[in-house]
């Protein structure tokens, strides 16, 4: 995808923020004019073209537009007209997005065919903390595919990893102070991650609107503890009905306080249908006007949350050594490299992962929350307690190392912030083949969307509970 852009006109967008200046991102694609040269230094100039060296890229994502499906009835009207569901839309869908999609190991056919197939949230993607006894770099490469539904738009993306320690603005996707990718181009982002957590990532170029058209996910940092085999075997010490050893743990703790049997991402994001409808009718939208007409975990509503993951390749969960180089989930794609949707739910095509919670009884349960709506989330767990162990990526810690963890049946955060929580499975009750907890929003707006102020879409899942040892061990998060 190195090649030159058209030229474009001196779009409303590319006037009032052209996010990196067009030098720069000639520089992220390994085109540096002479004046470029002079003004990143040797050092820049050497790590710009590294762009287009080896070693590839360990995750290759792509920004673009698309759409998604959210509930159709009731419609909802504003003053611009009836903005949900959008007649633009087509079969199947409702919503127009701006968003991101996991292109790795597409080729060059595939890649140009993913123009207008956007998935909400972005994909969730992991990475391991930095090894200074075995240091390496990981590598996210970003392509801006362009917009099929504004073709009249040339905006251009980045990636800002929000909360995470870059000492590097070059790498940090904050287009004033970094590159940004125009359309027809590439970046290649090079991190070290040091702090382990839960953080979230988005579009840095127009961010009220690209963060909220849904160009925003999920991603977070595993411990180097993950690697200490006695703090592991501490989970099989417990006196729990599962007799086996962590999975993992959400911090460097020392103690085995933090390990996890099973992980789940649970990310909160919002649909205001003026906003998604303006951008679709080559309209402006009143900000000052917001409000979340659909609340969304993990990019569905309620009960679309409790539908399964999109499906994915068996190959590439085969063996430990293909576990441990996965970086995000493999979702399947078909031939022409579009994503395959979830059985049953053809609507559900880029709404592919699930938000539902299965667990066996005494499991320890990891809960990643991540907020990137404009409003406070209060996500309650009925009739469990869960400790909260890690806020922003920072273990509940005090400075001399003070255990200031908490147990609570609702976590609030607010936009932008992160929880880590963990819950250990009850006993299970019967008869049923599993006993029901709800997850939600206790905010009602939340939990039930304004848009549907009578039924029960919104922000709300269920944690199964099945007897012990019922379930084979977890392999991938939200599995």
């Amino acid at each position: 995808m190195n090649k030159p852009s058209p030229r474009q006109a001196l779009s409303r967008r590319r006037f009032i923020k052209l996010a990196g200046t067009a030098a720069g991102a000639a520089a992220g694609m390994g085109m540096l004019p002479i004046t470029f040269n002079r003004t990143l230094g040797p050092i820049g100039v050497s790590e710009a073209f590294a762009q287009t060296s080896n070693p590839p890229p360990d995750l290759y994502f792509a920004g673009t537009d698309g759409w998604i499906s959210l509930p159709k009835a009731p419609s909802i009207t504003s003053e611009l007209g009836l903005v949900h569901p959008d007649v633009l839309a087509p079969p199947l869908f409702s919503t127009y997005i701006f968003g991101f999609r996991n292109v790795t190991g597409l080729d060059d056919l595939q890649l140009s065919g993913q123009k207008n197939k956007a998935q909400h949230n972005a994909p969730l993607f992991w990475l391991n903390q930095f090894d200074p006894a075995a240091p390496k770099d990981f590598r996210m490469q970003l392509t801006n595919l362009g917009m099929a539904g504004r073709p009249d738009l040339f905006d251009a993306h980045t990636i800002h990893w929000h909360g995470f320690r870059n000492v590097i603005p070059y790498f940090d996707g904050e287009p004033t102070g970094s590159v940004a990718v125009m359309t027809g181009r590439f970046f290649q982002y090079i991190y070290r991650p040091r702090d382990p957590g839960t953080y979230m990532f988005h579009c840095h170029v127009e961010d009220v609107e690209h963060v909220h058209m849904g160009m925003n996910g999920p991603v977070f940092v595993r411990p180097l503890q993950d690697n200490n085999a006695a703090l592991l075997a501490l989970g099989a010490a417990r006196s729990a009905p599962n007799n086996k050893a962590f999975k993992g743990f959400a911090y460097n703790d020392g103690d085995g306080s933090t390990g996890f049997d099973r992980e789940f991402a649970m990310f909160c994001s919002e649909v205001w249908a003026d906003s998604h409808w303006a951008d679709a009718h080559i309209q402006l939208p009143e900000w000052s006007d917001y409000r979340a007409d659909f609340c969304l975990l993990n990019g569905r509503v309620y009960p679309d949350t409790l539908e399964p993951n999109a499906p994915f390749l068996a190959t590439a969960m085969d063996t430990p050594a293909k576990l441990a180089g996965l970086h995000a989930l493999p979702v399947m794609v078909d031939a022409a490299g579009d994503l395959v949707a979830p059985p049953g739910r053809p609507d559900l095509q880029y709404q592919p992962l699930s938000a539902l919670v299965n667990c066996n009884a005494g499991e320890r349960v990891l809960l990643r929350f991540a907020n990137l709506g404009f409003r406070e989330s209060a996500m309650t767990l009925a009739g469990m307690r869960m400790r909260v162990v890690g806020k922003d990526a920072t273990p509940m810690r005090g400075r001399d190392g003070t255990d200031t963890s908490y147990e609570a049946t609702t976590v609030s955060f607010g936009a932008g912030e992160s929880i880590d929580a963990i819950f250990t499975a009850p006993a299970y009750v019967g008869p049923a083949a599993y006993d029901t907890y709800v997850l939600y929003d206790r905010a009602y707006e939340r939990a039930n969307n304004l848009a549907n102020p009578g039924g029960a879409s919104g922000r709300r899942t269920e944690v199964r509970v099945y007897p012990a040892g019922y379930l084979g061990s977890q392999t991938l998060p939200n599995t």
